[in-house]
């Protein structure tokens, strides 16, 4: 969409033609951690067992099976 190499258009007028920010453009997203994808996968499978776990439920279980995990707000 946005051209680096474009002969008329610097890339922050394009930005700004396309109503999103130049540092939007330059931004990379990192992904998850590896620990973020484990714990995402335990709770995928504990959520299949028992559904009706709430977040407080699921954070016992997590914290009883071990991990350091906690509630946000």
């Amino acid at each position: 969409m946005i051209e680096r190499d474009h002969p008329v258009l610097s890339i922050g007028a394009q930005c700004r033609l396309l109503s999103i920010s130049r540092s939007s453009f330059y931004h990379e997203p990192l992904g998850e951690t590896e620990v973020n994808l484990a714990l995402m996968q335990l709770i995928d499978r504990q959520s299949l067992d028992t559904p009706f776990y709430g977040v407080r439920q699921m954070t016992w279980h997590l914290q009883n099976e071990g991990h350091g995990v906690n509630q946000s707000a």
